[in-house]
């Protein structure tokens, strides 16, 4: 790759209909080198080649969110060859199951699923942040969710929405790391971003669901804030999102 590239790393991206493979591939499209992550080393190289057969620079790593001694090891090789991280992207996260409540989720479950969604890309960011403040024009997304805002009157936690308690729990959570995270680094840009409701699962553009890379879009769009950005706010398509 041309070392003068800038440099995104995207995890959850080993799905050809998700958030973060789309938004691998818009960066892409904008000169990035991607370096596209998935809980399976085959799923990140599979998405990996895609995009070098559309002509963007791009690799593939195995990397589970939640054993910090993955993403360690990819830090280390990143900052052996290149000494920096422009762009992070924390995408992966568990949805849980949609008939799970507060009252009565199973506690097991519900840790299982902060590990991903909440410490996980906690993990990651502690890991990566150091090649981030490398970068001279480091950038920090956290995906988050309309499922952890007082404020999003379809899907937010004060609704009737069938959303898992412990995914709505743990994407505020998320969104309160950011700030936390943009705070203590001010000269990183850092915001969380939800990507509306996207059609990432078959039938959802019939339920009312946007397209994918419109959703991918918002994300983007954090990713290329100019260094007088907002940073540890939450956002919708550039727009800040009530919590």
């Amino acid at each position: 790759m041309d070392a003068s590239l800038p440099i995104a790393l995207i995890t959850g991206a080993g799905r050809t209909t998700g958030i973060g493979f789309e938004a691998a591939r818009q960066l892409g499209q904008r000169g990035y080198h991607i370096v596209l992550t998935a809980r399976k080393v085959a799923d990140a190289q599979a998405r990996a080649d895609e995009l070098s057969a559309a002509g963007v620079s791009a690799e593939g790593h195995g990397m589970d969110i939640t054993e910090p001694d993955a993403a360690a090891k990819l830090a280390a090789l990143l900052d052996e060859r290149f000494g920096r991280l422009d762009v992070l992207i924390n995408n992966a996260a568990t949805l849980g199951s949609y008939d799970e409540t507060a009252s009565t989720a199973d506690l097991g479950e519900v840790r299982a699923n902060f590990e991903s969604t909440l410490f996980g890309a906690w993990s990651v960011a502690q890991i990566f942040l150091p090649l981030l403040r490398n970068s001279a024009h480091g950038r920090l997304v956290n995906v988050s969710s309309g499922a952890g805002s007082h404020s999003d009157p379809e899907f937010g936690l004060a609704t009737a929405a069938p959303m898992p308690a412990s995914y709505g729990v743990a994407k505020a959570a998320l969104n309160a790391l950011t700030v936390k995270l943009a705070r203590e680094n001010p000269g990183l840009r850092i915001n969380a971003v939800c990507p509306g409701f996207t059609a990432t699962f078959d039938g959802g553009e019939a339920m009312g669901a946007r397209p994918v890379a419109d959703g991918a879009a918002s994300v983007v769009w954090a990713a290329l804030l100019g260094d007088d950005g907002p940073t540890s706010g939450f956002f919708r398509d550039g727009r800040p999102l009530g919590w």
